[in-house]
Parts: structure tokens; sequence; C-alpha cells
């Protein structure tokens, strides 16, 4: 399994927001709609070997996490609008410490980063990180942020996690999440190798 999460520290944690304005009243939910879908879309298909965790610490209701499982993952489409309508279908029922489930494959609780890598081992996507071309091995888990980097307080919590980079340039986090992908996929397929 594949997992990516990404932390989104203006993302609303409420269900309120406004499909017609994810950059705005959602907090820079476009971000993250992005990277739900370069997590899971290809031609024609979706990734059915992948997860992508949400980890909201916007307004009003702060940590959230919300889980998208691509082994049942339904009612995805390749737009923002359809990712965020069903982030905020996730936003809009009552949960508590589990996974609670809203649509088929899109799940939400409470909690944020520190409980998170307490539960996956994860590695950070940082631009100074070891290049993937050149690892000899690639972790399956990996964390990175939006559009802002990670605080000082969650730079304590990543302390001594592994470290990669997708290249010498820095990417949007959707980019990166396809970069990362597009080279576990030629590694696993052994393509011109």
């Amino acid at each position: 399994m594949k997992r990516f999460a990404v932390v989104g520290h203006r993302a609303a944690t409420s269900g309120t927001f406004s499909l017609n304005d994810l950059p705005g009243s959602a907090g820079r939910m476009d971000i993250l709609c992005r990277c739900v879908n370069s997590s899971f879309f290809l031609s024609h298909d979706l990734r059915r070997d992948v997860e992508c965790y949400l980890i909201l610490y916007g307004e009003p209701d702060p940590p959230k996490t919300i889980l998208f499982s691509g082994s049942t993952l339904r009612h995805l489409s390749p737009d923002e609008r359809s990712s965020a309508a069903l982030i905020k279908k996730a936003l809009s029922i009552p949960c508590g410490d589990e996974f609670r489930e809203s649509t088929p494959g899109v799940s939400v609780r409470r909690g944020g980063l520190a409980r998170f890598l307490s539960e996956i081992p994860f590695a950070v996507l940082d631009e100074a990180g070891e290049d993937i071309r050149s690892a000899s091995t690639l972790p399956d888990a990996y964390l990175l942020s939006d559009h802002q980097n990670f605080a000082g307080e969650e730079e304590e919590m990543l302390e001594g996690l592994e470290r990669y980079s997708v290249g010498p340039l820095s990417l949007h986090a959707d980019h990166t999440i396809t970069v990362l992908l597009n080279e576990m996929d030629r590694r696993e397929s052994g393509w011109r190798s």
C-alpha cells in the first residue's frame, strides 16, 4: 500500500465551505483536492493500492484527518470540485477518535499530525532529502505539506524521519506526488531498468 499524507495548515474542518471558493472559504482546500487527484488518477482508471490522508488544521474545529482509500473509493471524478464535495460531505458528519466512513472510500476522524505519526512510519518529502532516483529503496509512506512549510512544532515532530526529494526545485505538493508515483511505477514494473 502506498500512502501520502498532506498537512493542510488552513484547510477548513467543517463542511460549511463553498465549493465555488476552495482557495478562500475552505483555506486552500484546492491544494489538497489536487493532491487527492494526483494520488489516485491514472488514464481511465484509479490506483487501488493508494491511501491519501488529509490532515486539516483550519477553523472551526481542528484537527481532523480525512482518509481516501483507493481500494474502496467511489464517486471521485478528476476535478477539484468532485474531491472537494467528498471532503465537504466527510466534514459534515459527526466524528470521533476512529475513522467514520462518509461515502465509499472516504472517512474522517479527529486527530492531527502527532497521532498520525505514532501510527504509521512516514518519510518526509523535502527538497533537501535524498534523491528518489538514487535511493536504493523507497518507503511506501510519505508526508508533505500544502503551500506552507512545516511549522517549527511540526518540524520537531518530524525530527529523525527519513527525508526524500523528487528533484532540485521546489514543486507543488500534487506535482511531487505525481513524480514520486512515477518513480515507484518504474521501479515496480522494471521499466527500462
